[in-house]
């Protein structure tokens, strides 16, 4: 039976080769689109064009299709839609809800360095909101000037528009989530160098290509609460949810590509047999 409003996604940034995790992940969403007969989409996150490299999104297909995968085309590259997230960002100006922030890493460090507590959210350190308080005279001068700025969500404010009460969403695998997104502090969503975060591209992608389940690593379940505030603003649809548990090496650290995790194009060049992999994968995903 085909189930077309079933959509799930593999998302990869293209900033390296995809290792045993990024599987693992890919094959959850991929299986489970199978079996609901549903559509398995494959989305490259390229918006960060310092770190993203061509080759590695011809890896990325390599090694989906060494795993036996299939996702429909074409595929969708952040880097060539700004125009919708510039459309999301311009709405929630409208709303009142972005600020400039001319700090940088250090201004923050020093900042949150000089205040009485270090206060820490669900995201690392909270933003001390420096910028929110600049007035509006300052704020055009120092834009004028040529200052480089990112732009900043204000959340109290934005959760104040929606009516204030915790934001709810469902994890398949978690249960109910209940979070006060204002304890994140103000999220960035558009940087200095990148007209847009993580946080809105994805939120954005999500709605426009219609995903039904979001299914990604618990690292990510955080970002989710704020994922979920910027649906409730911009009035997007919620998927469903599921984090799944990460694949971690023998030490118990979770695979990462900034730790050199075996990549599959290693494993290739062990003569590792897809279909062995593959095994090994399922494996995994029913110990879960």
């Amino acid at each position: 039976m085909s189930r077309k409003d079933f959509v799930t996604r593999f998302a990869p940034s293209p900033t390296g080769r995809l290792h045993a995790g990024h599987a693992y992940s890919a094959l959850l969403a991929h299986d489970r689109a199978r079996r609901e007969g549903g559509r398995f989409l494959l989305r490259i996150e390229d918006i960060d064009t310092t770190r993203a490299r061509p080759e590695w999104v011809q890896g990325i297909f390599e090694d989906l299709s060494w795993l036996g995968l299939e996702w429909e085309e074409p595929v969708r590259f952040q880097s060539a839609h700004m125009v919708d997230y510039a459309a999301a960002l311009e709405r929630l100006k409208a709303m009142g809800l972005l600020y400039p922030c001319f700090c940088t890493r250090r201004d923050i460090r020093t900042a949150i360095a000089a205040s009485v507590s270090a206060p820490h959210g669900p995201l690392g350190m909270i933003y001390p909101g420096t910028c929110r308080e600049l007035s509006a005279k300052e704020r055009s001068a120092r834009i004028a000037a040529g200052e480089n700025y990112a732009l900043r969500l204000d959340v109290v404010r934005a959760v104040s528009l929606i009516g204030g009460a915790p934001l709810e969403w469902s994890d398949e695998r978690h249960g109910r989530q209940r979070v006060d997104v204002a304890a994140f502090g103000d999220v960035v969503l558009a940087r200095k160098d990148i007209p847009v975060s993580y946080h809105l591209a994805v939120t954005v992608d999500d709605a426009l290509q219609g995903i039904s389940h979001v299914i990604r690593g618990e690292d990510l379940m955080a970002a989710t609460a704020v994922h979920r505030l910027l649906q409730a603003l911009l009035g997007l649809p919620v998927p469903v949810y599921r984090h799944h548990a990460l694949l971690r090496d023998d030490s118990g650290r979770r695979l990462a590509k900034r730790d050199g995790a075996e990549t599959l194009a290693d494993l290739r060049a062990r003569g590792v047999k897809p279909a062995e992999f593959r095994e090994w994968l399922e494996r995994k995903i029913r110990e879960e």
